[in-house]
């Protein structure tokens, strides 16, 4: 059996179709039919072909992972999760973790001080809001105290700026209301406290 075209997809430019005696036989992206060396006129077994094909349905996989971590920042957990309803098996997940990882798409540090960053930039909450959040995502207790630190002028800033943003609505000019939803997303109540004092006196 011989390899009679190899041609570019038009719908997904990065992936080439193989033909075998005519007939489309299996499909690899550029990194993989660069690493297989395969070639027009080259001769393959049924054998060969089996795992050409084995091959392309792990190299669609790594690359769906791929685009998917692409979006935005994942933790290795998120990942794992991801390829296992895609029905990775278990020496398949590795091995995209770990090709991920090398070029930095697995790294639940840069995740977690990413997160913590947008978190007070664009939705400010508590410090034990965010730690709650990163654990749900399996980001390890070592790693959660290493990022978010324990900065007290961080959470008061925050608190300051979850007061402003919920004064802006009229439930919440009722004093109870408001302090009850700062308790709830995880604000120290003498935090509460003094900082509605202070607004007060302003």
């Amino acid at each position: 059996m011989k390899i009679t075209k190899i041609s570019q997809q038009i719908k997904r430019g990065n992936r080439y179709s193989i033909f075998v005696d005519e007939q489309y036989s299996f499909s690899l992206s550029e990194s993989a039919l660069l690493e297989a060396g395969l070639a027009s006129g080259q001769e393959l077994s049924k054998e060969q072909i089996k795992e050409f094909k084995k091959l392309s349905a792990d190299d669609k996989l790594y690359n769906q992972a791929l685009r998917w971590v692409a979006m935005r920042p994942r933790t290795e957990w998120e990942i794992e999760q991801y390829l296992i309803r895609k029905g990775a098996s278990p020496p398949l997940l590795k091995i995209i973790l770990n090709k991920l990882s090398i070029i930095g798409l697995v790294d639940d540090k840069k995740f977690a001080e990413a997160f913590v960053a947008d978190r007070r930039r664009l939705r400010p909450a508590s410090r034990r809001k965010i730690i709650l959040e990163l654990k749900r995502k399996h980001v390890t207790e070592d790693t959660i105290n290493e990022v978010v630190g324990n900065d007290s002028e961080d959470e008061h800033t925050a608190l300051l700026a979850v007061i402003a943003s919920k004064r802006r609505q009229s439930k919440y000019q009722d004093e109870l209301k408001l302090m009850q939803y700062l308790a709830r997303q995880g604000f120290n109540y003498g935090d509460i406290k003094s900082a509605l004092q202070a607004e007060d006196t302003d």
